[in-house]
Protein backbone atom coordinates (compact mmCIF):
# COMPACT_ATOMS: atom_id res chain seq x y z
CA UNK A 1 0.00 0.00 0.00
CA UNK A 2 1.20 3.51 -0.77
CA UNK A 3 2.12 5.28 2.46
CA UNK A 4 -0.56 7.71 3.59
CA UNK A 5 -3.19 6.78 1.00
CA UNK A 6 -6.22 5.01 2.42
CA UNK A 7 -7.39 1.79 0.74
CA UNK A 8 -10.69 3.42 -0.32
CA UNK A 9 -8.76 6.19 -2.06
CA UNK A 10 -6.65 3.64 -3.92
CA UNK A 11 -9.88 2.04 -5.20
CA UNK A 12 -11.39 5.43 -6.11
CA UNK A 13 -8.26 6.36 -8.08
CA UNK A 14 -8.43 3.20 -10.24
CA UNK A 15 -11.16 4.72 -12.42
CA UNK A 16 -12.98 7.96 -13.19
CA UNK A 17 -16.36 6.22 -13.19
CA UNK A 18 -17.60 3.45 -10.92
CA UNK A 19 -20.50 1.67 -12.61
CA UNK A 20 -23.45 1.31 -10.22
CA UNK A 21 -24.94 -2.08 -11.07
CA UNK A 22 -28.33 -3.61 -10.35
CA UNK A 23 -27.97 -7.31 -11.20
CA UNK A 24 -31.29 -9.11 -11.66
CA UNK A 25 -30.02 -12.21 -13.46
CA UNK A 26 -27.11 -14.06 -11.84
CA UNK A 27 -26.16 -15.64 -15.18
CA UNK A 28 -25.37 -12.16 -16.51
CA UNK A 29 -23.14 -11.09 -13.59
CA UNK A 30 -19.86 -12.45 -14.88
CA UNK A 31 -20.36 -11.38 -18.54
CA UNK A 32 -21.26 -7.86 -17.37
CA UNK A 33 -18.16 -7.71 -15.19
CA UNK A 34 -15.97 -9.00 -18.01
CA UNK A 35 -17.35 -6.44 -20.46
CA UNK A 36 -16.93 -3.55 -18.03
CA UNK A 37 -13.37 -4.48 -17.07
CA UNK A 38 -12.49 -4.92 -20.75
CA UNK A 39 -14.10 -1.51 -21.42
CA UNK A 40 -11.86 0.19 -18.86
CA UNK A 41 -14.14 0.12 -15.81
CA UNK A 42 -12.42 -2.19 -13.30
CA UNK A 43 -14.19 -0.96 -10.15
CA UNK A 44 -17.73 -2.32 -9.92
CA UNK A 45 -20.40 -1.46 -7.36
CA UNK A 46 -23.12 -4.12 -7.12
CA UNK A 47 -26.13 -2.70 -5.32
CA UNK A 48 -27.84 -4.89 -2.73
CA UNK A 49 -31.23 -4.23 -4.32
CA UNK A 50 -31.87 -7.66 -5.79
CA UNK A 51 -32.16 -11.19 -4.46
CA UNK A 52 -29.05 -12.34 -6.32
CA UNK A 53 -26.81 -9.35 -5.51
CA UNK A 54 -24.60 -11.17 -3.00
CA UNK A 55 -24.18 -14.14 -5.35
CA UNK A 56 -23.39 -11.70 -8.17
CA UNK A 57 -20.59 -10.16 -6.09
CA UNK A 58 -19.12 -13.61 -5.48
CA UNK A 59 -19.36 -14.47 -9.18
CA UNK A 60 -17.88 -11.16 -10.39
CA UNK A 61 -14.86 -11.57 -8.10
CA UNK A 62 -13.66 -14.31 -10.49
CA UNK A 63 -13.15 -11.76 -13.29
CA UNK A 64 -9.48 -10.86 -13.68
CA UNK A 65 -8.87 -7.19 -12.98
CA UNK A 66 -12.25 -6.55 -11.36
CA UNK A 67 -12.49 -4.81 -7.99
CA UNK A 68 -15.98 -5.67 -6.80
CA UNK A 69 -17.82 -3.87 -4.02
CA UNK A 70 -21.27 -3.83 -2.50
CA UNK A 71 -23.50 -0.79 -2.72
CA UNK A 72 -26.71 0.24 -1.01
CA UNK A 73 -25.37 -1.24 2.24
CA UNK A 74 -27.50 0.28 5.00
CA UNK A 75 -26.75 -1.69 8.18
CA UNK A 76 -24.12 -3.89 9.86
CA UNK A 77 -25.89 -7.13 8.88
CA UNK A 78 -25.77 -6.23 5.18
CA UNK A 79 -22.16 -5.16 5.64
CA UNK A 80 -21.24 -8.58 7.01
CA UNK A 81 -23.20 -10.40 4.30
CA UNK A 82 -21.38 -8.37 1.63
CA UNK A 83 -18.00 -9.12 3.19
CA UNK A 84 -18.90 -12.82 3.38
CA UNK A 85 -19.81 -12.69 -0.34
CA UNK A 86 -16.35 -11.32 -1.13
CA UNK A 87 -17.00 -7.58 -1.46
CA UNK A 88 -13.71 -5.68 -1.61
CA UNK A 89 -15.26 -2.36 -0.64
CA UNK A 90 -18.55 -1.06 0.74
CA UNK A 91 -20.69 1.85 -0.47
CA UNK A 92 -23.63 3.18 1.52
CA UNK A 93 -26.27 5.78 0.61
CA UNK A 94 -25.83 7.38 4.03
CA UNK A 95 -23.81 7.20 7.23
CA UNK A 96 -24.93 6.00 10.62
CA UNK A 97 -22.67 5.53 13.61
CA UNK A 98 -23.54 1.82 13.74
CA UNK A 99 -22.65 1.19 10.09
CA UNK A 100 -19.56 3.39 10.19
CA UNK A 101 -18.20 1.68 13.30
CA UNK A 102 -18.94 -1.77 11.86
CA UNK A 103 -17.13 -0.96 8.60
CA UNK A 104 -14.13 0.42 10.47
CA UNK A 105 -14.04 -2.65 12.75
CA UNK A 106 -14.20 -4.92 9.69
CA UNK A 107 -11.24 -3.00 8.19
CA UNK A 108 -12.87 -2.83 4.76
CA UNK A 109 -12.64 0.16 2.42
CA UNK A 110 -15.81 2.15 3.06
CA UNK A 111 -17.45 4.94 1.06
CA UNK A 112 -20.43 6.28 3.02
CA UNK A 113 -22.98 8.62 1.52
CA UNK A 114 -23.21 12.22 2.69
CA UNK A 115 -25.36 15.17 1.65
CA UNK A 116 -24.74 17.76 4.39
CA UNK A 117 -21.97 19.30 6.49
CA UNK A 118 -23.32 17.39 9.49
CA UNK A 119 -22.96 14.11 7.61
CA UNK A 120 -19.32 14.94 6.81
CA UNK A 121 -18.64 15.93 10.41
CA UNK A 122 -20.10 12.59 11.62
CA UNK A 123 -17.75 10.83 9.20
CA UNK A 124 -14.76 12.87 10.32
CA UNK A 125 -15.59 12.00 13.95
CA UNK A 126 -15.27 8.33 12.90
CA UNK A 127 -11.95 9.00 11.13
CA UNK A 128 -13.39 8.91 7.61
CA UNK A 129 -12.36 11.38 4.90
CA UNK A 130 -13.70 9.81 1.68
CA UNK A 131 -17.39 10.09 0.89
CA UNK A 132 -20.05 9.41 -1.69
CA UNK A 133 -21.94 12.70 -2.30
CA UNK A 134 -25.48 11.36 -2.68
CA UNK A 135 -27.90 12.06 -4.21
CA UNK A 136 -25.56 14.44 -5.98
CA UNK A 137 -27.89 16.27 -8.36
CA UNK A 138 -30.87 16.36 -5.99
CA UNK A 139 -28.63 17.62 -3.17
CA UNK A 140 -27.68 20.78 -5.04
CA UNK A 141 -25.29 19.51 -7.67
CA UNK A 142 -21.85 20.94 -8.32
CA UNK A 143 -22.50 24.23 -6.46
CA UNK A 144 -23.45 22.29 -3.33
CA UNK A 145 -20.39 20.06 -3.46
CA UNK A 146 -18.12 23.07 -4.03
CA UNK A 147 -19.66 24.70 -0.95
CA UNK A 148 -19.27 21.54 1.14
CA UNK A 149 -15.70 20.99 -0.02
CA UNK A 150 -14.56 24.46 1.06
CA UNK A 151 -14.59 23.89 4.86
CA UNK A 152 -13.70 20.21 4.47
CA UNK A 153 -10.60 20.40 2.29
CA UNK A 154 -9.26 17.14 3.74
CA UNK A 155 -12.19 15.22 2.21
CA UNK A 156 -12.47 13.58 -1.20
CA UNK A 157 -15.69 12.61 -2.95
CA UNK A 158 -17.43 10.29 -5.40
CA UNK A 159 -20.63 12.08 -6.47
CA UNK A 160 -23.41 9.64 -7.36
CA UNK A 161 -27.07 10.09 -8.22
CA UNK A 162 -28.12 12.02 -11.28
CA UNK A 163 -24.65 12.02 -12.85
CA UNK A 164 -24.83 11.39 -16.58
CA UNK A 165 -22.32 10.68 -19.29
CA UNK A 166 -22.65 14.30 -20.43
CA UNK A 167 -22.16 15.80 -16.92
CA UNK A 168 -19.48 13.43 -15.55
CA UNK A 169 -16.58 15.56 -16.83
CA UNK A 170 -17.95 18.65 -15.06
CA UNK A 171 -17.97 16.76 -11.75
CA UNK A 172 -14.55 15.23 -12.37
CA UNK A 173 -13.11 18.71 -12.95
CA UNK A 174 -13.63 19.49 -9.24
CA UNK A 175 -10.41 19.16 -7.25
CA UNK A 176 -12.18 17.27 -4.44
CA UNK A 177 -13.71 14.65 -6.79
CA UNK A 178 -11.73 11.48 -7.50
CA UNK A 179 -14.43 9.60 -9.41
CA UNK A 180 -18.17 9.53 -10.02
CA UNK A 181 -20.77 6.79 -9.69
CA UNK A 182 -22.54 6.08 -12.93
CA UNK A 183 -25.59 3.94 -13.55
CA UNK A 184 -25.59 4.91 -17.25
CA UNK A 185 -22.61 2.60 -17.90
CA UNK A 186 -24.30 -0.64 -16.91
CA UNK A 187 -25.15 -3.13 -19.59
CA UNK A 188 -28.73 -4.39 -19.57
CA UNK A 189 -29.05 -7.65 -17.67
Amino acid sequence: MTHGIKPIEMIMRKTNVIPVLVINDLARARPIAEALVQGGYPVLEVTLRTECALEAIAEMRHVAGAVVGAGTVTNPDQLQAAIDAGAEFIVSPGLTDALGKAAIAADIPFLPGIATAGDIMRGLDLGLTHFKFFPATASGGIPALKSLSAPFGQCLFCPTGGITESTAADWLALESVLCVGGSWISLPD
